[in-house]
């Protein structure tokens, strides 16, 4: 069947997506698992001629919503936290974990929108449809979380000031 095999395609980015959104490796495997059984389980209400990746990612957005609903917690990273596919110097290896953990520590709202538009390229529009929320709502998160990770790596103190925009 030609659209399960799209679907399998998918697979791959959907895993990369999870991992990034909730840093450990058996949770983010979790989470692709309840997204597959769920979009399979749905899959009928998919419109052919539509954007397969963008349901995908909605998909997974709802199960994960769902799955943190009411509970507000950082997921400890695991041993195997950082995947490198090129050998990484000490350095990069560093760069990458600290990346990794400010990236957590942003709210999930907008680590969910920096990880579409940056992660898997999704449009501002598409990212607005998977998350079912506006265009401006995407652009103001996206713009907030990367002020707050720029400000987390560089390990400055936040500014709580409000910046005058003429």
């Amino acid at each position: 069947m030609k659209d399960s095999a799209q679907v399998v395609a998918f697979i791959p980015r959907l895993r990369r997506y999870a991992r990034a959104l909730v840093g450990e490796r058996g949770a983010a495997d979790d989470l692709v698992q309840d997204t597959l059984e769920r979009a399979l389980n749905k899959f009928h209400l998919w419109k052919r001629g539509t954007d397969l990746r963008a349901w995908l990612f909605t998909v997974m957005h709802n199960v994960h919503v769902n799955q943190v609903r009411g509970r507000r917690e950082y997921v400890p990273l695991d041993g195997d936290a950082l995947e490198q596919p090129v050998r990484a110097t000490p350095d990069t290896a560093l760069e990458a974990r600290d990346l990794e953990r400010a990236l957590l520590r942003l709210p999930v709202e907008q680590r969910e929108v920096l990880l579409l538009v940056v992660l898997e390229d999704m449009s501002y529009e598409e990212t607005a449809a998977t998350l079912g929320i506006p265009i401006g709502t995407v652009m103001s998160r996206l713009s907030r979380a990367r002020e707050k990770l720029r400000v987390l790596m560089e390990g400055l103190p936040g500014s709580r000031r409000l910046q005058v925009i003429k």
